[in-house]
């Protein structure tokens, strides 16, 4: 491993208000997700170990005595409807964790005409496994056109979730997690929010980027990218990371190329994709529910 850039990782690889409307709970994943088992990467705290048949992972009081399989069983999956307006309404999944909930809520951002993807759920469901609440809306509806109905339409998921989490005082406060097109979007909302909402964002091979509001990012955001993706190029991910300055990191995977973490295509990108997965879990528990330990303490 060696530094690609001031704050960055090279990772070499083998070039190979309540206004949601409840509708059910129509899916599954179609894996069986588990917690990571590795703390040698990015920020993990924690341990992971075999204690009488259980999967116990200790970091800071998050996970204790868990058994993982069953901790992913009790994740809830349902539709929303979000929106108050009769002639338009965002659908969402709303995946949250049952037994081992940490009380924190992530806003999902997925790529163009990937929200029906069953990989983008899985993703969602994988992170809710880990005890976060996520919502997926659909707001781009297939088409990056229609940028000021998107900006709309993310408005209003946030809204929903503050709503549903932070005036109910469950969590302190947001995270933003999106890939691809979804992943640029996270810049965009960051240096609009400026704090109010969000406290931690990661843009995963973020597209149509726009270096030049890093400067008006003020949370720390975790950049993950390929160095052989042409719709993510590092040039623009490292103009990114320094414009956002310190607390902000940049991690660049050698050989990969785009949406390796959430559909990896081969054993080896499902290597780094796994890493990848290690990092922003562990990036987003050191900035939304250590942040909420703290708070509460």
């Amino acid at each position: 491993m060696g530094s690609a850039s001031a704050g960055a990782q090279w990772i070499s690889a083998p070039p190979t208000g309540r206004s949601g409307r409840r509708m059910g709970i129509p899916f599954q994943p179609s894996f069986r997700c588990a917690f990571p088992i590795s703390n040698n990467i990015g920020q993990l705290k924690g341990k992971r170990e075999k204690k009488g048949g259980k999967v116990c992972y200790s970091a800071e009081g998050v996970k204790d005595e868990i058994d993982a399989e069953e901790a992913c069983e009790l994740v809830s999956g349902m539709e929303l409807s979000i929106g108050e307006e009769a002639h338009h309404s965002i659908t969402a999944h709303l995946f949250k964790a049952v037994k081992n909930n940490n009380g924190t809520a992530i806003l999902l951002l997925t790529d163009l005409f990937s929200f029906q993807d069953s990989s983008v759920r899985d993703f969602a469901y994988r992170l809710a496994c880990n005890g976060f609440n996520v919502l997926l809306p659909d707001v781009f509806h297939g088409d990056s056109c229609e940028e000021q109905k998107a900006v709309e339409d993310i408005g209003a998921a946030t809204k929903w979730l503050v709503d549903e989490f932070l005036a109910a005082g469950i969590s302190r406060k947001l995270g933003i997690v999106g890939f691809g097109y979804g992943g640029g979007r996270v810049i965009d909302v960051l240096a609009q929010d400026q704090g109010s909402y969000f406290s931690i964002g990661a843009s995963l091979y973020g597209t149509e980027v726009n270096p030049s509001l890093a400067t008006k990012v003020e949370v720390p955001v975790l950049l993950i990218s390929g160095d052989n993706d042409p719709l993510c190029p590092v040039s623009v991910m490292k103009d990114l990371e320094k414009g956002m300055g310190e607390g902000s990191k940049l991690v660049i995977f050698g050989g990969r190329g785009h949406g390796f973490v959430h559909k990896p295509g081969s054993p080896e990108e499902d290597e780094d994709a796994e890493q990848a997965f290690l990092m922003l879990r562990n990036w987003l528990h050191d900035g939304l529910v250590a942040t909420n330990i703290e708070a509460s303490a």
